[in-house]
């Protein structure tokens, strides 16, 4: 049985995903390799773009990326990322990660970044993104 959704309100709704932290992606402390948070949080911030562009995007640019606390091995990471600004072919995506210790469910912010995509044509130059209209953007926040 196939069931059909709506394609997803990519202009209001922010992206989430949840990852748990395995020794692979750890460092010598047993915490979350710098490396791969921010592998995770490009992944974020690449999805939310091409959700809002539905084009394709490169990453221009990290820019402001935080760490406020040290992810455990074994500890979720809640990752959301929406489209802070719109240019012509680029748009500033902001990630917030949100680790949870599972046995606790005691959460906290543990890192946040901001990062420049641009839309691409076929052959990788920068292509407008097209904006949608106050109503199109109203109805969608409505629904």
């Amino acid at each position: 049985m196939q069931v059909l959704l709506q394609p997803t309100s990519s202009a209001a709704e922010p992206t989430r995903f949840v990852e748990i932290v395995f020794p692979e992606q750890a460092n010598h402390y047993g915490t979350l390799f710098g490396g791969a948070a921010l592998s995770l949080m490009g992944k974020a911030a690449f999805v939310a773009a091409t959700r809002r562009a539905r084009r394709a995007v490169v990453m221009a640019a990290s820019d402001r990326v935080q760490f406020h606390e040290p992810v455990r091995v074994g500890e979720l990471v809640e990752l959301t990322a929406h489209v802070e600004r719109i240019g012509r072919s680029s748009m500033t995506v902001v990630v917030e990660v949100v680790a949870e210790t599972l046995v606790t469910g005691s959460r906290r912010v543990a890192m946040r970044g901001s990062f420049e995509m641009v839309a691409v044509d076929a052959a990788g130059r920068p292509t407008p993104i097209d904006v949608p209209a106050p109503d199109e953007i109203e109805r969608n926040l409505s629904s």
